[in-house]
């Protein structure tokens, strides 16, 4: 099968539908709290299941990791 054929998922909005979507709002703010001890604790192996759950919901990494504006 040719990958120009393959059915391309829909796009999903992350960093920029945060305000107007409360589920994705709340998985976001989920993943920042989780990722902010994992990161704490310097634990390689929470952050790549963050990572993984983040992916199975559509959301990219820059939406969770980093510093927190909520904070």
């Amino acid at each position: 099968m040719d990958l120009t054929e393959a059915p391309t998922p829909a796009p999903t909005s992350t960093h920029s539908s945060e305000g107007s979507d409360p589920r994705q709002a709340v998985l976001v703010a989920s993943l920042r709290a989780r990722y902010a001890i994992a990161d704490q604790r310097q634990d390689a192996d929470a952050k790549r299941a963050l990572f993984k759950e983040a992916a199975y919901l559509g959301i990219r990494p820059g939406a969770y990791q980093g510093p927190s504006s909520a904070a």
